[in-house]
């Protein structure tokens, strides 16, 4: 049955330290997954619920981005999809009554953990201007403070539109359909802060910022290299590809400063042979330095070079631009380098270098440990340049594959959440809805923390997410929100950013994926596109936690009639009563989206154009695939420091903390641990089990501080250390960002290690 929320912070003093697990899933996750769903939901409403995730007549799991195949099982669900679902269908309600027992700075002295437990929001709640608690708000008075704030500011590039990768494209259209009509390009995304890096390097390569592979052609690759990535925590059905892909022939190549128990081996709990032995899944383990991957694809590409007949020369010649200078770059690459930047061994590469050259498809995946450097483009377009040269783009089998990280992250930007759009954009939304966009570029995330900072933003909503939690240095980020005029969350749940408030606050409850949504022509759907471009419905199936939450469709369209007014051009009812008519105008505007109702309609949905995979056609300023050549980086490490990545554990989704356990790494009971390699521990006269504080070091000299992390001897490459985020998300500067994406540099932090006053 269900239980009830939590009525204390649980004590995270002393987490139990075991060993790190060797395999994922099998029937340890079967039930850890059924626990975790009943707490939340009870028995019989977790049966229910889950054989509804990621059905074709289903709906899309809120969790991440990942494709379902086309043959789909009943249990189309990982373990923490399962987790996303629960928490979102839970029982547990925040009501009035609960915010009235709890003010502010109650809530604010709570852990993220816990206030995401607490439930389901039941109604709109108001802060007001000097109140010490939020206290219920009609719906109509709420779009009134928004209007009123709005209508006060001398721009409407005073306003921020945040939005999260949860959100519909039917919500995400309209969304930037309404702040382009107020008049402003300010419409950072959560994608700022995750795969810029991706879209930056692969417009400027192949022309479109996505991935270039289907699922099928994971099934069909020779050789698939995981790089940067925990498939096993943050994509668990990914491994079902891998784990086909290996049945078919393909060999793995795993890069990564971390061994995850995922790419090890994978025990699929739909297969009876999963449930016992499972499959190995990677063929070679590469425990690279953290920051070191630029070297090493480069190294390899000069290797390619140096050997006859193994590169696509007739690809080169007809479908690439660049190469002379790339090539020169390239075979400046140095072995004594390229192993100090790594820190792997020669015979590693080389054995690298044999499993690519014996491949004709090669596809390379990647997320976050290559996207959040300072050098995350020239990185990934050294990987781009890695796959040209073999010919490994528009080839079935072979590509790029950035694996996104939330459900519908992708189809936001699709829909043209995006503060830099393209001018053929525009034009469209002014052809369609005769209103003139504004052309000015707007602010991204770390801009948006900026000018929230400044004094030059005021108004601040989000449209799903959890800002503050999510951003990077943490006490600047907060003192930034905390000057807004107003602040404005469209959320399921309770989460760190609604206590941390501009002069008056306001959280707006709204309809989970999993839950019907009826309007004035009936009962809706929206849509969603996967990490590889599939384009599909979701339908909830459960009743709404509260008869006063309104789709996200449903709010836009009410805000945009009350702060625009008579002076809109733009159908906001229409909109609202029927998302089909939100989708034939999408297929007006956005190019791949021809006869969107119709095709949407069709079990599966529909895979959008993307000219590199499907003709070898590049779209970009030469009309070819662009190859780049940028000097090799890689972070510099001063003695006695070592280099910090924030990561995720398994007990937890972006920023929403399921649990306390880290159970494939042997962690249980706590987040404030430091993964710390057994000769670094020496080396720095720190010992497992020690309480230290993670200090920051970065060029503007400011003391950036963690305090309290028990060290874990960990086999983390040298030199390299791992915590959990959002903890230490307090340690990365605000102006530390990837060069052209703007990316926060989460993954690569210069910490030293200081005793705690706690131990």
């Amino acid at each position: 049955m269900a239980t009830k929320p939590p009525q204390a912070d649980p004590v995270q003093d002393a987490p139990q330290v075991a060993g790190p697990q060797h395999a994922a899933a099998g029937l340890a996750a079967i039930g850890h997954t059924l626990r975790a769903a009943q707490r939340q939901m009870g028995v019989r409403r977790t049966m229910l619920t889950l054989l509804n995730v990621n059905q074709k007549d289903g709906f899309d799991c809120p969790g991440c981005a990942w494709p379902e195949p086309d043959h789909r099982h009943k249990a189309e669900f990982c373990e923490n999809g399962a987790k996303a679902v629960a928490e979102e269908a839970t029982l547990r309600r925040v009501t009035p009554e609960f915010f009235a027992a709890h003010p502010v700075a109650d809530l604010a002295g709570r852990s993220g953990y816990w206030l995401g437990q607490q439930g389901r929001l039941t109604h709109p709640m108001y802060l007001p201007e000097g109140g010490d608690r939020y206290e219920p708000v009609t719906w109509e008075r709420a779009f009134d403070i928004v209007a009123e704030e709005i209508g006060a500011l001398a721009s409407p590039d005073e306003a921020v539109f945040y939005t999260s990768g949860r959100t519909s494209n039917e919500a995400a259209f309209l969304y930037q359909l309404f702040a382009r009509e107020l008049g402003t390009n300010n419409l950072p995304d959560c994608s700022n802060m995750c795969h810029e890096s991706s879209g930056s390097a692969l417009n400027e390569t192949i022309g479109i910022g996505k991935g270039s592979v289907l699922l099928e052609d994971l099934h069909r690759a020779d050789l698939i290299i995981v790089a940067g990535q925990n498939p096993g925590t943050n994509h668990p059905r990914m491994l079902t590809a891998l784990e086909e892909a290996k049945a078919n022939g393909a060999r793995i190549i795993s890069v990564n400063p971390l061994p995850e128990a995922g790419l090890e081996r994978f025990k699929n709990p739909q297969t009876a042979k999963g449930l016992t032995a499972g499959a190995a899944l990677t063929d070679l383990f590469l425990q690279i330095r953290i920051g070191g991957d630029q070297a090493l694809f480069r190294l390899l590409n000069k290797l390619v070079l140096e050997t006859e007949g193994a590169v696509d020369e007739e690809f080169v010649r007809e479908h690439t631009h660049g190469f002379e200078e790339f090539a020169a770059a390239a075979s400046a690459a140095d072995w004594d380098e390229t192993l100090r930047a790594t820190g792997l061994t020669r015979a590693e590469i080389e054995r690298a270098l044999d499993m690519v050259l014996a491949s004709q498809r090669t596809i390379v995946c990647w997320a976050m440990g290559l996207t959040q450097h300072k050098h995350s483009v020239p990185t990934i377009r050294e990987v781009v340049n890695f796959l040209l040269l073999r010919g490994n783009i528009g080839r079935p089998g072979a590509g790029v594959c950035p694996v996104r990280g939330h459900s519908n992250v992708q189809g936001d930007r699709t829909m043209g959440i995006f503060e830099r759009p393209a001018p053929a954009f525009l034009d469209a939304l002014e052809e369609e809805f005769g209103f003139t966009p504004p052309r000015a570029h707007g602010y991204d995330v770390v801009r948006a923390i900026r000018a929230l900072r400044d004094g030059e933003a005021k108004v601040f909503f989000a449209m799903g997410g959890n800002f503050v939690s999510a951003s990077p240095d943490t006490e600047v980020t907060e003192a930034a929100v905390r000057r807004a005029r107003l602040t404005v969350h469209v959320s399921t749940k309770l989460n760190r950013s609604h206590v941390v408030t501009g002069a008056r606050a306001l959280i707006l409850p709204t309809l989970g994926r999993t839950e019907r949504d009826v309007q004035d022509s009936g009962e809706q759907f929206v849509t969603v596109e996967d990490s590889m471009g599939m384009v599909h419905a979701s339908r909830g199936r459960l009743e709404p936690a509260s008869g006063h939450l309104l789709s996200e469709p449903a709010i836009v369209c009410r805000l945009a009639r009350r702060v625009l007014g008579g002076r809109s051009v733009v159908p906001w009812e229409e909109f609202e009563g029927d998302y089909a008519a939100v989708r034939d105008r999408i297929a007006r505007v956005v190019p791949g989206f021809t006869d969107f109702n119709a095709r949407v309609a069709q079990p599966g949905g529909f895979a959008l154009p993307h000219a590199p995979r499907d003709e070898r056609r590049f779209p970009t300023a030469t009309g070819k695939a662009n190859f780049t050549a940028a000097p090799v980086e890689y972070p510099e490490l001063p003695e006695g420091r070592l280099l910090l990545q924030t990561l995720r554990s398994h007990d937890q989704y972006n920023t929403t903390i399921y649990g306390l356990d880290d159970r494939y790494r042997g962690i249980r009971g706590g987040r404030r641990v430091v993964l710390v390699n057994a000769g670094d521990a020496r080396a720095l006269g720190v010992a497992d089990g020690a309480y230290v504080d993670l200090v920051s070091e970065w060029k503007d000299g400011v003391e950036r501080r963690a305090p309290g992390f028990r060290v874990v001897v960990y086999p983390t490459a040298r030199g390299c250390a791992a915590a959990y985020y959002p903890e230490t998300n307090v340690l990365v500067p605000l102006d530390a960002t990837a060069d052209t994406s703007n990316t926060p540099a989460s993954k690569s932090v210069v910490v030293r290690l200081e005793q705690s006053a706690t131990d």
